[in-house]
């Protein structure tokens, strides 16, 4: 991350260092992510006595694609190896919704950090925004380094608001150079938020457009230019990327191009892995 502490690579998931937090804390229900219910608290039936999944390298293959997904930010290590000294749920009950408690805020805030370092590494926005975005950035962090106790007295909430504030502003900077940064000259259809699910987006030119949150589910976006495109939040589920350019492509994580199709000519932002599911 440039002009800051915790570069991107620190802000990934590194389940070595972690006591399984997202294998216990989380909840899910059986769906076509996930092929049994866990409640919250409730260790997975699949997870060892040494925090590592029994099934990592099937994980599709027994029905649990969800847990191909999720993507921690690194909020795991950081809380097993630095926020608790001793953080093994399994010792004791109280411990335990310690644990659980602090990894979901750290979670949150290790996401805004790479959302705020993918706006640092951008040379073309200007000397007061890079500012703002690095004030944010420090304070988002001086949050994350918090004990138990004041982690559970934050308002992650509002500084979620006072940050996505921030970055829509950066974003409509970055944007707005480009064929599609106007609202004037926007295609039909594509704005935050719209709902594009299964759209016929073949080799469009979206360069610049305001994606975020808006849902993608299984469009195909086979061939597509979506450099600059704000992506942020957008729901790219099954959404066909095969052959399109998100090499420039603003607030993307890791999530969204999990949960998304692919292959090798794809282009992705480079603080990013390509699935080992994709096909190619």
């Amino acid at each position: 991350m440039t002009g800051h502490a915790r570069p991107l690579p620190l802000l990934r998931s590194d389940c070595a260092r972690c006591v399984g937090l997202c294998c216990v804390a989380l909840p899910f229900r059986a769906s076509a992510d996930f092929a049994f219910d866990k409640d919250a608290g409730e260790p997975c039936r699949h997870l060892g006595d040494d925090f590592g999944c029994g099934v990592h390298d099937r994980l599709r293959a027994r029905g649990l694609k969800g847990c191909t997904v999720f993507e921690c930010f690194g909020a795991g290590q950081r809380v097993s190896q630095e926020t608790l000294t001793d953080a093994d749920w399994r010792t004791d009950p109280a411990l335990a919704q310690r644990v659980f408690a602090a990894f979901g805020v750290v979670r949150q805030l290790h996401q805004l950090l790479w959302y705020l370092g993918q706006a640092l590494e951008q040379p073309e926005l200007d000397g007061d925004l890079t500012a703002a975005v690095r004030q944010a950035a420090e304070g988002t962090e001086r949050m994350a380094r918090a004990d138990p106790e004041q982690l559970s007295s934050l308002d992650v909430a509002g500084h979620r608001r006072d940050v996505h504030d921030l970055l829509t502003r950066v974003s409509r900077q970055l944007r707005q150079a480009t064929r599609h940064g106007g609202s004037s000259r926007r295609p039909g259809g594509l704005r935050a938020g719209a709902d594009l699910m299964g759209a016929d987006l073949r080799r469009k030119d979206l360069r610049g457009a305001d994606l975020a949150g808006a849902y993608l589910i299984a469009a195909d976006l086979r061939g597509a230019d979506l450099r600059l495109a704000d992506l942020m939040g957008a729901d790219v589920r099954d959404a066909d990327l095969r052959g399109a350019d998100l090499s420039g492509a603003l607030f993307v994580v890791q999530p969204q191009v999990n949960a998304a199709k692919g292959d090798r000519t794809t282009r992705l932002p480079p603080s990013l892995d390509r699935p080992s599911h994709w096909a190619g």
